[in-house]
């Protein structure tokens, strides 16, 4: 079963705020984490990414979660850095697999469920319940530890002022009427970021070049097996099956991130870009290791371009847990 989605607010739908207005609205937090589906139906306790890929080994202190029975919850996993929630130490976790390394990230950063809605209780399919019910429903279920309800609010101003002022990701208005609708970008959900963020497909990388301009693995070998990073070049798949650059981000590739994504591009490795040749700058091309676009990636960025480039991104961290939205014009 597939997530409900949101769609994203129009700017200037409202003054202060882009949300949607009227008593038929509530508002959540929208959660700086990865959305995942914890389901009880079958014998065990699975976790699903939004990708449909099984994360269940990654957050073994979400097990407790087994105790609601027959269901399929939808909710955030947040890991909280200086009492707010941060992708950037998620990031570390998202990825592992190793039950015994599980535990040890575990231990040191640990995950929360933020509970929001519910699909299926005691085997009963409540997607087509309005969400008022629906939120009820979770209300009365005793939740594990590890996980708690996700708060709602009815005034949209006071909850867009806080979240912004304490460095949360934005706001969710819900349609109190509307159904669960799997797998549907659905007008009922909307979306506010304070800040514009999205995945990206890693389509090429240029290694970090010293101050004489030659790779600082080694002068003049760019695909040196020790290279590191120095930018990776982004792009969004078409609906005809092409994709579309969005531009360099040389920003947030130090570190355990960088050395991350560099192990995972170099078996990649192409020798012609997927993208047009004339839909990259010749400055962003030269000395670029063009791979398939088979990493994703986060990025934040200040805004789009009116030709659709993304200015000034920084790559948050690597995600297997979705597939990159189609490319929209600005």
């Amino acid at each position: 079963m597939q997530p409900m989605l949101a769609t994203r607010a129009a700017p200037g739908a409202a003054p202060g705020t882009p949300l949607p207005r009227g008593a038929d609205w509530v508002y959540e937090v929208k959660w700086d984490g990865v959305r995942v589906l914890a389901d009880t139906t079958g014998d065990r306790l699975r976790l699903w990414a939004r990708s449909g890929r099984e994360v269940t080994a990654a957050y073994p202190e979400l097990a407790g979660l087994a105790a609601v029975q027959g269901a399929v919850l939808d909710g955030e996993v947040v890991v909280m850095a200086g009492g707010v929630p941060s992708f950037e130490a998620l990031a570390e976790r998202m990825h592992v697999r190793d039950p015994a390394r599980a535990q040890r990230l575990a231990a040191r950063l640990p995950a929360t469920y933020m509970v929001f809605d519910v699909m299926v209780l005691y085997g009963v399919d409540l997607t087509r319940s309005p969400w008022q019910e629906r939120r009820g429903t979770l209300e009365r279920l005793a939740l594990p530890d590890r996980a708690q309800l996700s708060p709602v609010y009815d005034d949209a101003d006071a909850l867009w002022e806080v979240t912004l002022e304490h460095g949360l990701e934005g706001v969710v208005a819900k349609r109190r009427t509307s159904t669960y609708q799997p797998g549907r970008r659905s007008p009922d959900w909307v979306k506010a970021p304070h800040r514009a963020s999205r995945a990206a497909a890693v389509v090429g990388w240029r290694p970090e070049t010293g101050a004489s301009g030659v790779p600082a693995a080694g002068r003049g070998r760019t695909t040196a097996p020790g290279a590191r990073l120095g930018a990776v070049l982004l792009a969004a798949p078409q609906e005809d099956g092409t994709w579309r650059y969005l531009g360099k981000a040389g920003s947030g590739l130090a570190g355990r991130r960088g050395e991350d994504l560099a192990r995972v591009l170099r078996p990649l490795t192409r020798s012609e870009p997927v993208l047009e040749p004339d839909d990259v700058p010749a400055a962003d091309a030269r000395g670029a290791v063009w791979c398939d676009p088979a990493v994703v990636v986060d990025v934040a960025y200040l805004h789009r371009t009116r030709t659709g480039r993304l200015r000034h991104p920084v790559v948050r961290g690597r995600r297997t847990d979705v597939v990159v939205d189609p490319w929209e014009a600005p």
